[in-house]
């Protein structure tokens, strides 16, 4: 009995009645209209509105890009602009370093000519020194030799006087 009612029922449903397609087709045209209401608007509305943002999104993306395009070429404009600065402070250190070396080194040769002078000066003066000591001991040796060989007694200071011109007489002529 359930199989015949169930046949009766499918058999029924298969067969097109003219009431049942109005209906339906109102049903549906109510359905659709009610949807158009109610439905289609919010999901029409919430469409466009992510259409809008997704656009927005990708606007903003695209300025983002350029934005980070310009920034990355300042920076790169700015490391060239950093690095011709570093060579330059180099080069400058470098022709510092260079000119204050040769000022300490020109210091240094004029400071030793300095100290070569003085001590030629200060040879001179212990040279004339010890010329006049042993001048002056020589003239006595040979006052006292003199002295013992003529066995008079002479003025000291005269026989001196005497010597002395010999040994001038003498260095003269050597020079």
């Amino acid at each position: 009995m359930l199989t015949s009612g169930i046949i009766l029922l499918a058999g029924s449903l298969l067969s097109p009645e003219p009431g049942l397609i109005f209906w339906t087709t109102v049903t549906f045209f109510i359905v659709l209209l009610i949807l158009k209401k109610i439905a289609w608007g919010p999901i029409l509305t919430a469409l466009e509105e992510r259409e809008k943002g997704i656009q927005s999104a990708i606007d903003r993306a695209h300025q983002a890009k350029d934005e980070s395009e310009a920034i990355l070429r300042k920076n790169r404009e700015l490391l060239s602009k950093a690095d011709a600065d570093a060579d330059k402070i180099i080069r400058e250190g470098k022709d510092y370093a260079e000119k204050l070396r040769a000022d300490i080194s020109a210091k240094a040769h004029e400071e030793a000519n300095k100290m070569i002078a003085a001590a030629k000066d200060s040879i001179e003066q212990e040279k004339r020194r010890a010329l006049d000591v042993l001048r002056n001991e020589v003239a006595d040796l040979a006052v006292m030799g003199a002295e013992k060989i003529i066995k008079t007694a002479l003025d000291a200071d005269l026989q001196k006087k005497i010597v002395n011109s010999m040994i001038k007489d003498l260095s003269t002529k050597r020079n």
